[in-house]
């Protein structure tokens, strides 16, 4: 592993964001494990083509290594990460127990979210907590930001210094309700959205132009390696929210290679995405390795000025930080 003594971290994440760039993430799941070799080799992939590299928190409820240390475990190797941090399995004593621990091993961006239900994973008689959502623990952020914890008692040793998101699901079948709750987590602090899968792209331009519109944040939205015709059936039946439209699945099944009918796939929703909104998250589930080339399809060059890491601070001051 790499020399984890005076880590001090970048963010072009948030810098990107903040000045109106078109924004690409990916998203890579921690191990199953101790062994974060895979996930490492997956990430590699990423380097120089995206802003930052979201690593989940226990998606779908199922088992994997904590989304902090494996963000810090990106961090140690020059991969700026967005730790997704979900409410299901922490009490708010925890949950800024964490947010302190990240911000204190340099990781800066948090996507806060609910969390799946416990039922939905692989552990389903485990106890779900849900002591806070995705709307209060945006808010929680918020304080910690200035300073105090969700008592308004200060923190005596520091505030923190983290740059909160959200996810939002445009293709939300109750329009009042996906407006009210955008504007929600825009008031408790969101500052960036990243969505759900996006199939139904009239639907995206009507969520930008008649909800988002205005809010000065960037929304990316989602884009999901479809590998074959069955892998579309199978969302379709599994993922709430989600209809792959069958003339989709439909040329998936026509091909010769349906794996390369699904690149070019989704190299041409990015290319629509970026007519519509700031960025995109792309999703290839284990099959990051193919998301570079996607891009290059699409033709979204690499990121001008990728992540750079400071391991070695030789400022007076800086306190050395290790996991």
């Amino acid at each position: 592993m790499p020399d984890t003594h005076n880590v001090i971290s970048l963010t072009s994440f948030r810098q990107a964001a903040q000045a109106g760039e078109f924004l690409v993430t990916a998203e890579v799941a921690p191990p199953k494990g101790g062994d974060p070799t895979h996930m490492l080799k997956m990430a590699q992939t990423l380097k120089g083509r995206v802003h930052a590299v979201n690593i989940t928190d226990g998606s779908r409820a199922v088992l994997r290594m904590c989304s902090v240390v494996a963000s810090a475990i990106l961090l140690q190797n020059g991969i700026e990460p967005i730790c997704q941090l979900a409410c299901r399995d922490r009490n708010r004593i925890g949950l800024q127990a964490d947010l302190m621990g990240a911000h204190a091993l340099g990781i800066r961006n948090i996507l806060a979210l609910t969390g799946d239900p416990v039922k939905a994973g692989d552990h389903p008689d485990a106890k779900g907590v849900f002591d806070l959502e995705s709307v209060r623990l945006l808010q929680l952020i918020h304080k910690l930001n200035r300073g105090v914890d969700c008592n308004d008692q200060s923190l005596t040793d520091g505030m923190l210094d983290l740059f909160p998101g959200a996810a939002v699901d445009p293709q939300c079948p109750s329009w009042s309700g996906l407006q009210s709750r955008f504007a929600r987590k825009l008031e408790a602090g969101a500052q960036f959205f990243q969505s759900q899968l996006i199939s139904d792209f009239d639907r995206l331009e009507k969520f930008m132009d008649k909800i988002a519109a205005g809010c000065h944040k960037p929304v990316l939205a989602g884009i999901f390696l479809l590998k074959s015709a069955k892998n579309a059936q199978f969302i379709n039946r599994c993922v709430p929210g989600v209809n792959i439209p069958q003339h989709i699945i439909d040329r998936l099944a026509q091909a010769k290679d349906p794996l390369e009918e699904g690149m070019k796939i989704a190299a041409e929703q990015v290319q629509i995405a970026r007519q519509l909104c700031q960025g995109v998250h792309m999703m290839a589930v284990k099959r990051e390795d193919l998301i570079a080339p996607i891009l290059d399809m699409a033709g979204v060059a690499p990121i001008n000025e990728p992540f750079v890491r400071q391991r070695h601070q030789e400022q007076e001051g800086k306190v050395s930080q290790v996991i």
